[in-house]
């Protein structure tokens, strides 16, 4: 009897009009809170998820801007390089060192006719994209392996085949053919030793060399003393980090512009997602006031019956239990259904971005379904202070 009492009591007062404004408001405000949590979250996956992960965009090939002032003077110190490597946004350093001698390269065979001059580079293995079985060198080996660069294939595919009319040439062909490379020292002075392609790169645009054949050609061969490298290789999680541009670009560093250039597309989503955050936090604590403001109304709507039922005999514990019993349900409802359209979202987006080679996971993250229960947590325990308030004024 006092179940049904106290129902009757506090549906007239509640009215449907007040109910269903706080409702919608506490749906919104929620919408847009998970929303932005789960935006972030995905934010995170596309930048650091393993699927989503390029070998070759995290790494950069660094040196100094040529101008006025740093022409001929590009080396790079022990103190430029000492702060690159202690950078947060930097994982590693690889210097490149260049060879300090002239040299050229030939075919062997009229059929494939081929002569240049040509510069030699190396870089610590863990810096190479691929690692070809011969990756190495020593005085008794058959030949010099080399790394090109894919573009180089691809120049001499589309571009001078085409103009000199020379036959089209695969990698695995290329692999097979052996090239004379003829290094000079002295007066002219030259030395001939066999070179084999072993592998392509994407991430170096320069001819590899093993760095034990670098070392031993530029004591025997090389013209200068000096071993400071103009360039680097750097590894770093996200290549698009404003951090990192900006850091380039106050010290006179440069990298290619290709991988840097979303650096201001991030900061435009960092701003966006931050702004949801906010957007997000301010409607919840309207939601929070409309539906706090609407358990006082309905309490207060309601006082002289609810006064009169304590005098009667019924204890305020009860009454608590039955108020939040009659509130806090709709709040778990409101916030399951709200969980349901991010997760469908959530898989239409993966769904869509999946045909771009794009992943992510299909379900709400853990941050979404953490951050939804401690937002009931909170409604919960405004829905219990406001009715543990009123009941006992």
């Amino acid at each position: 009897m006092l179940t049904r009492l106290l129902k009757k009591i506090i549906s007239t007062a509640s009215g449907r009009t007040k109910f269903v404004m706080a409702v919608v408001g506490l749906s919104v405000a929620l919408l847009l809170i998970l929303s932005a949590v789960q935006i972030q979250a995905n934010y995170n996956e596309l930048l650091h998820g393993k699927t989503n992960t390029d070998s070759t965009a995290n790494f950069l090939v660094i040196n100094k801007q040529v101008n006025n002032q740093t022409i001929n003077a590009t080396s790079l110190s022990d103190d430029e390089l000492n702060q690159l490597q202690h950078q947060p946004f930097i994982d590693g350093v690889g210097n490149i060192s260049a060879s300090r001698f002239k040299a050229s390269i030939e075919s062997y065979t009229s059929t494939f006719p081929f002569y240049t001059d040509i510069a030699f580079e190396t870089v610590p293995d863990a810096f190479i994209d691929v690692q070809p079985k011969d990756w190495q060198w020593d005085e008794n080996a058959d030949f010099i392996p080399l790394i090109i660069p894919n573009m180089f294939l691809d120049i001499y595919n589309f571009q001078f085949s085409v103009s000199q009319g020379y036959p089209q040439i695969t990698p695995d062909v290329l692999k097979m053919v052996s090239f004379k490379i003829n290094l000079q020292y002295g007066n002219g002075q030259k030395v001939s030793y066999t070179g084999r392609i072993v592998g392509f790169s994407d991430r170096i645009s320069s001819v590899l060399v093993p760095q034990s054949f670098m070392e031993w050609a530029n004591r025997r061969f090389g013209n200068s003393l000096s071993n400071k490298p103009s360039r680097v290789v750097i590894k770093t999680k996200d290549p698009g980090n404003p951090d990192l541009v900006k850091y380039l670009q106050n010290h006179g560093l440069t990298a290619d512009a290709d991988k840097t250039r979303f650096s201001k597309y991030r900061q435009i989503v960092n701003a966006i997602v931050g702004v949801s955050w906010v957007t997000g936090a301010v409607m919840l604590l309207f939601a929070l006031l409309i539906f706090t403001l609407f358990i006082q109304l309905t309490i207060a709507s309601c006082q002289t019956e609810i006064q009169l039922l304590i005098t009667l005999g019924a204890s305020p514990k009860q009454l608590q239990r039955f108020l939040m019993q009659q509130f806090f349900p709709f709040n778990l409802i409101v916030t399951f259904i709200v969980l349901i359209i991010i997760a469908v979202l959530q898989y239409l987006l993966c769904y869509f971005l999946q045909q771009q080679h794009i992943f992510l996971q299909p379900l709400p993250s853990l941050s979404t379904v953490a951050a939804a229960i401690i937002v009931v947590l909170v409604l919960w325990w405004v829905n219990r202070s406001t009715i543990k308030k009123y009941i006992r004024m």
